[in-house]
């Protein structure tokens, strides 16, 4: 396989495909009203999860790309738990019956940037009117630069199972460069307080792509961050799109590795996790072989969300918070992504959701397309196309480009079973976009730049 010549012909800007359609194709037709009817019609007997957005952070990384902003103002913090306490009330009504919870997924932002007692608070709104219990996967991600001895305290409090960590890289140069600028030892003491108060799953995310890395540098990164024998890892390339993230412009980009030394760097990282013992897991996540992460994926049973790679088997995610995505049976729901109109919104006792999607047919079929290539790197499509009831040639507009692939090495392809080869993992995106029908294909018509490369 010459990778050169792969990476010249592949590389693109694609979705990370953590839903489908891609957050792109929401647009307004899917408001409140929608949304309330969809939520009214959720089954009585089957658990949903909750995913609770915290759009701030202590500092603002350069490389981040997410809806966050800095603040550390408490009175600013505060309010913005109070929000999240009346959204859940108003959900509660709208939904009209207490439903189980599977799983619950606090992100940002940083949602530690909220004071402990308000994060205790919130919990305790959500047990209010949820079904929670010792069952419940309660995850959080982590900043450990501000991981104080209150916020331990509330996480031990809401019973967190599973924290994941935002290391990135740990080499000063680097993390002078992203703004981010967090030691080992820092890293170190927060995985340890965290495993003290009974987390049994830690998750640490590191970043390749970044500026002034190299091979060496992430060498050491990815060793010391073995050394403190996480449960799972990812390993993201960091994408940059300074048109859409303007804080992204204070990279250098003169320092940013180019399309080959990324790939290079991606490769040496999977190879120490994987000479560590732990097991790939779709595009870009790492897990102990005992891991449930590692277990679902050998069983066929890892899922992917907007958290990326789950062991969530619910088919409702409930999103809070501004910017919010839900995702339910009938569509995807976004909340209004600015807080100002997310709090105009619940101030009029309304649901804040400002977009989103309904699907059709095709969408459910091509989604479960998607996510089986991202998650077992093969695909039955016979099976899949009996299970959706759909016409035998429902997915044949993605046969040539498949042809192609297979030509190429990346995949075994006979006409109806796809298997991904090893080799070809950092092109899973590639793969799973033959099926996306809003993807545009022309020149003439690209693809949205605000997509990350695909290596």
């Amino acid at each position: 396989m010459d990778k050169g010549r792969l990476i010249a012909r592949y590389e693109q800007r694609l979705p990370r495909y953590t839903s489908y359609p891609t957050a792109p194709h929401f647009g307004p037709s899917v408001d409140a009203a929608t949304y309330a009817a969809w939520l009214a019609a959720l089954p009585a007997h089957e658990a949903i999860s909750l995913y609770l957005h915290v759009p701030f952070c202590r500092t603002l990384c350069r490389f981040c790309g997410c809806h966050t902003t800095a603040v550390n103002n408490p009175a600013t913090l505060a309010s913005y738990a109070g929000l999240l306490r009346t959204e859940i009330g108003l959900l509660a009504r709208v939904i009209g019956r207490r439903l189980r919870v599977s799983h619950i997924h606090w992100g940002g932002g940083t949602p530690t940037s909220l004071a402990g007692a308000d994060m205790i608070a919130i919990s305790a709104a959500l047990r209010q009117h949820f079904d929670i219990d010792a069952a419940t996967e309660i995850a959080v991600e982590i900043d450990p630069r501000v991981l104080t001895a209150d916020r331990l305290d509330a996480l031990a409090a809401i019973g967190i199972t599973r924290a994941s960590l935002g290391v990135q890289d740990f080499d000063p140069s680097v993390q002078q460069a992203i703004g981010r600028e967090q030691s080992f030892a820092a890293t170190a003491e927060a995985a340890a307080a965290l495993r003290a108060i009974g987390v049994g799953s830690l998750n640490l995310d590191l970043l390749y792509g970044l500026p002034y890395q190299s091979e060496a540098g992430l060498d050491a990164t990815v060793r010391a961050a073995l050394s403190l024998q996480p449960d799972r890892l990812a390993v993201f390339g960091y994408a940059h799109v300074p048109w859409m993230q303007r804080h992204q412009a204070l990279i250098p980009e003169a320092a940013l590795p180019d399309t080959i030394a990324r790939f290079h760097q991606r490769e040496l990282a999977e190879r120490l996790i994987a000479e560590a013992g732990y097991t790939p897991i779709g595009l870009d996540h790492f897990a102990r072989a005992e891991d449930s992460m590692a277990v679902a994926a050998r069983v066929g049973a890892l899922r992917r969300n907007f958290q990326g790679y789950t062991t969530d088997q619910a088919t409702t995610l409930i999103g809070l918070g501004a910017s919010a995505i839900g995702a339910l049976p009938q569509g995807y729901a976004q909340n209004a992504a600015r807080v100002p109109a997310y709090r105009a919104a619940l101030a009029k006792g309304q649901l804040p959701i400002a977009r989103g999607v309904a699907l059709d047919a095709d969408d459910r079929l091509r989604r479960a397309a998607i996510e089986r290539v991202m998650c077992d790197l093969a695909l039955d499509l016979p099976a899949l196309i009996a299970a959706h009831d759909a016409a035998p040639d429902a997915l044949d507009d993605a046969h040539p480009a498949l042809d192609a692939l297979a030509a190429d090495g990346l995949i075994a392809w006979d006409g109806e079973h796809l298997a991904v080869t090893p080799a070809a993992r950092p092109f899973l995106r590639v793969i799973a976009a033959c099926f996306d029908r809003y993807l545009p294909r022309a020149a003439s018509n690209p693809v949205p730049a605000r997509h990350a490369l695909t290596i």
